[in-house]
């Protein structure tokens, strides 16, 4: 296997091994927040967030869809603190609606990755599931191993290196 392809495996599987995503949101007076949500994800690398609708976050992205996302190395498995592992999607928020087929799907892939907890907060009418439908991403592995991800083609990866004219609107 090539390093390409190597890395090319690493990203697919990245997120699965983590259960919370760091979300980024910016509220209508333009003030940001970050925050984090657990998560499930689909094939199509749209991430799905189940988050109280009482929280900031929530507030944010009913005023402004766009959220930044990033799935980060644990502190304690990263070799070097400057270079951690990471993830981080620009994405478009949408509100799926509460006991639609497509809602009741994602609430039972949340059920099956967090058990119990989830059957309560089904009951709570305040608890809502956004998708976050990423539109590009950048990939990071460590020093000199950053990688581009096309919203044309997320699953694949594009190195970025030192040529400004090759990463023209990549970076």
């Amino acid at each position: 296997m090539s390093q390409l392809e190597n890395i090319q495996a690493e990203y697919e599987k990245f997120p699965e091994a983590l259960e919370s995503v760091i979300i980024s949101t910016v509220s209508a007076q333009a003030i940001p927040n970050a925050s984090y949500a657990p998560f499930v994800m689909d094939d199509s690398k749209n991430i799905y967030i189940y988050v109280s609708g009482l929280s900031i976050h929530t507030k944010n992205l009913y005023a402004n869809p766009h959220v930044s996302v990033l799935f980060i190395e644990d502190e304690a498995k990263s070799n070097l603190i400057f270079a951690r592992r990471r993830l981080s999607f620009d994405c478009t928020a949408t509100l799926i609606e509460r006991e639609t087929d497509n809602w009741n799907q994602i609430v039972e892939q949340f059920q099956r990755r967090f058990g119990d907890i989830i059957e309560v907060l089904r009951g709570l009418s305040d608890f809502r599931i956004f998708r976050l439908t990423p539109s590009e991403g950048r990939f990071v592995v460590g020093f000199g191993g950053a990688y581009h991800i096309s919203g044309d083609n997320l699953h694949q990866l594009v190195q970025i290196t030192g040529d400004a004219e090759k990463n023209k609107g990549k970076l």
